[in-house]
């Protein structure tokens, strides 16, 4: 069983309870725009494993450190993280032949700032945006999710939401 902590779009900002919320996670994933590559280095401290993609504002370290896309096994689960994907019914051009191509159930991404947790019935796979979890932008609520992978079964998906600062 492992517990993820799941964020995106911090644009630079840290927040200390960024560590609060995601203490005893097994796993951190930042899908993009992560702005500054310390941000991951913070990370680092609060989880023993960090994954992490750039997004279209990143650039030099994270660029050189960061992919845009990852795909790798947590437990019985499939997962691409990327920045920007799409999301079910809305794909960007070619994500929905790559999620069929690499049997994917379960795709995360970010870069629209708006918070979506949906089920894809036709690729069998569930599609999270975690929202946006740094100050910059439109979106008047910061947000970030926590979630439980225990074998193939993804469950407990909590949706967390940071007050004030924006």
């Amino acid at each position: 069983m492992k517990k993820i902590g799941i964020l995106s779009d911090t644009h630079g900002c840290w927040d200390q309870r960024f560590a609060i919320h995601f203490a005893g996670c097994d796993e951190i994933w930042h899908a993009g725009d992560i702005g500054d590559y310390g941000i991951v280095e913070q990370l680092d401290g609060i989880a023993p494993v960090v994954r992490a993609v750039s997004g279209n504002i990143d650039h030099g370290m994270v660029k050189r450190k960061c992919r845009e896309i990852e795909i790798f096994q947590v437990e019985g689960v499939k997962v691409l993280l990327t920045h920007i994907g799409g999301y079910p019914g809305k794909w960007s051009k070619g994500m929905k032949s790559l999620l069929k191509e690499e049997n994917i159930n379960l795709m995360v991404d970010g870069h629209s700032h708006i918070l979506k947790v949906i089920f894809d019935h036709e690729l069998n796979l569930l599609h999270i945006n975690p929202g946006a979890a740094g100050t910059a932008g439109w979106h008047k609520v910061r947000t970030l999710i926590r979630l439980t992978i225990d074998g193939s079964d993804m469950r407990d998906c909590e949706i967390i939401e940071l007050s004030g600062n924006i």
